[in-house]
């Protein structure tokens, strides 16, 4: 896939999957990896990025990583999208970035740095390094301060940096980026389906979709409103919606960290859609009982509403 075709196949909507695992949390089962692939597939999904934060990138092994991307790649037909997450030392990332390559992805999404101490001219180097040592498509992924307009500026140019996912809820500066930014980027709106259309208007040229895991439908139809400049159709899906993504940005309790309830609240989504989600791994915790009939609740409304 040239990388021409990659952006074209970006500017839509990416499903952020999760990660499955056993009911210890020891183990990831490829094979519901494989069944929740089809069936999203199915359901007109055409663009995945499994290893995201959704898909709790951090709680993986690099040998889990792997599988869990070649086996994305293995269950999907060519005409779908595999953009795979990676990130961490430059040494453990170059060697991601080539497994991925091996296994057939189509990109890779470089992790927002973890790192105590960052500077802009060595997060610059270290992109560059990345995008110089692979053949996919590379997508920034700014989810804070660090990637700035001077560092995304400088990227932009790269030939093999095709796109950014702008997980920052701050329109005004997004907008500014999209403007002021040189080079041929996609621009993705990470903050999902709340913000969509505000994003749209300010030049977003897709988004990604954590709840999408469990309800494609109504997600595909948001896309589908935005791409046709259906502003009116796009605001009545986002406000249908935007009851279970405002529970997925709430904090947790003792101590009160925000979007602690964001990769259970999907996970309890799948399960209760008849897919698997399953457990997740620390530092994560289940959703209590009292948020789970929150999530039964807010399901039954997006699917009474009848979005597609």
């Amino acid at each position: 896939m040239s990388y021409d075709e990659l952006q074209t196949d970006l500017a839509a909507v990416a499903f952020t999957t999760a990660t499955p695992f056993s009911d210890d949390g020891d183990d990831v089962l490829i094979n519901e990896i494989e069944t929740t692939a089809r069936t999203l597939y199915d359901a007109g999904a055409r663009v995945f990025v499994p290893c995201g934060n959704t898909g709790e990138y951090y709680s993986l092994s690099r040998t889990e990583r792997i599988d869990v991307v070649r086996t994305m790649v293995e269950s999907l037909p060519d005409d779908a999208t595999v953009v795979g997450g990676a990130g961490g030392s430059t040494k453990d990332t170059i060697e991601l970035l080539e497994a991925y390559e091996d296994a057939g992805a189509d990109a890779a999404m470089i992790m927002s740095p973890a790192h105590a101490y960052v500077h802009e001219r060595g997060l610059i180097k270290y992109y560059r390094t990345l995008a110089s040592a692979t053949d996919l498509g590379v997508v920034l992924y700014k989810r804070g301060p660090y990637i700035t307009e001077r560092v995304i500026d400088e990227l932009a140019s790269i030939e093999n940096i095709v796109a950014v996912k702008y997980a920052i809820n701050d329109v005004k500066a997004f907008s500014r980026m999209v403007e002021t930014v040189s080079g041929d980027l996609v621009w993705l709106n990470g903050v999902a389906e709340r913000y969509a259309p505000a994003y749209a208007l300010e030049g977003a040229d897709g988004f990604t979709t954590g709840i999408g895991n469990f309800v494609p439908g109504p997600v595909l139809e948001l896309s589908r409103a935005l791409a046709e400049d259906d502003w009116n159709r796009a605001k009545r899906i986002r406000d249908v919606l935007r009851p279970f993504e405002d529970f997925r940005e709430e904090a947790g309790d003792r101590p009160p960290f925000g979007a602690a309830k964001n990769v259970p609240a999907v996970k309890f989504g799948l399960d209760r859609q008849g897919m698997y989600g399953g457990p997740v791994r620390e530092p994560l915790v289940e959703l209590s009982e009292e948020d789970q009939d929150r999530v039964k609740m807010y399901i039954d409304e997006i699917e009474r509403a009848n979005l597609e």
